[in-house]
């Protein structure tokens, strides 16, 4: 196995590291009851997606 002749500099490692970092969720409104609502997701409020009724909210 081979392994790493030198370590790596802090200012590679963190270059590297750049990009994971945790992105905010797109959050859309809702068409039929205009809250907000996770993207490409069913709406956890009235229950539809795409204009269909796909999830029974009602308690």
């Amino acid at each position: 196995m081979p392994n790493p002749k030198r370590r790596h500099s802090k200012k590679r490692t963190s270059t590297r590291r750049a990009h994971d970092h945790l992105k905010t969720p797109s959050i859309a409104k809702c068409p039929h009851c205009h809250e907000p609502k996770l993207a490409h997701r069913a709406c956890p409020h009235c229950g539809y997606y795409k204009g269909r009724a796909v999830v029974d909210t009602e308690a």
